[in-house]
């Protein structure tokens, strides 16, 4: 029977690790604030005399919008919990590759789905002239409103995931080196 002795992290990986860890619960907690703002988010109000509702759900960029957020939530609560095994466990370095991976697959996800928001809300505000599409935050100011915010909150996780990208990216590299 062998017993295997738990080889202890380096400086340099429990820096990692606590940046995982920090950045992931960081990620968790905007992707999901913006996913439920933007499922909370409707207005009903008077135009010209008619009830108009404006709703996330009629706009298939704000549907798409809310599930990346809630995809890169559940995959950042998975990835906290290979992180937490990586504490635990000797791992082997070149598994923080596929961190990396996982990393740069949800970065590019979350940069598709603000993007797409953003652009439909840029729309919602100032209108396309050309198009002949009217602007619509002058009647629908808290629903504009909340849906900023979202926004905001969102482009917070975009950024919580590329350096979270960097530093496997980074750590991937030394280990290949």
């Amino acid at each position: 029977m062998m017993i295997m002795a738990k080889i202890p992290a380096t400086k340099t990986q429990k820096i990692f690790i606590i940046s995982q860890i920090l950045l992931r619960s960081l990620a968790i907690a905007a992707t999901l604030a913006a996913a439920y703002i933007v499922l909370t988010s409707k207005q009903t109000v008077a135009v010209y005399g008619f009830q108009v509702d404006a709703r996330y759900s009629y706009i298939p960029a704000f549907k798409f919008f809310v599930y990346v957020n809630l995809i890169a939530c559940a995959c950042s609560v998975v990835s906290l919990f290979v992180t937490f095994i990586f504490v635990d466990k000797a791992v082997n370095l070149k598994n923080y590759f596929y961190v990396f991976l996982h990393d740069l697959t949800i970065t590019l996800l979350l940069l598709g789905g603000c993007s797409a928001a953003t652009a439909i809300a840029y729309v919602g505000k100032y209108g396309d002239d050309k198009a002949g599409w009217l602007p619509i935050c002058g009647h629908f100011a808290k629903f504009c409103n909340k849906l900023f915010i979202s926004g905001v909150v969102s482009y917070l996780s975009l950024l919580f995931y590329l350096f979270l990208t960097v530093i496997s990216a980074h750590l991937s590299h030394q280990i290949q080196a």
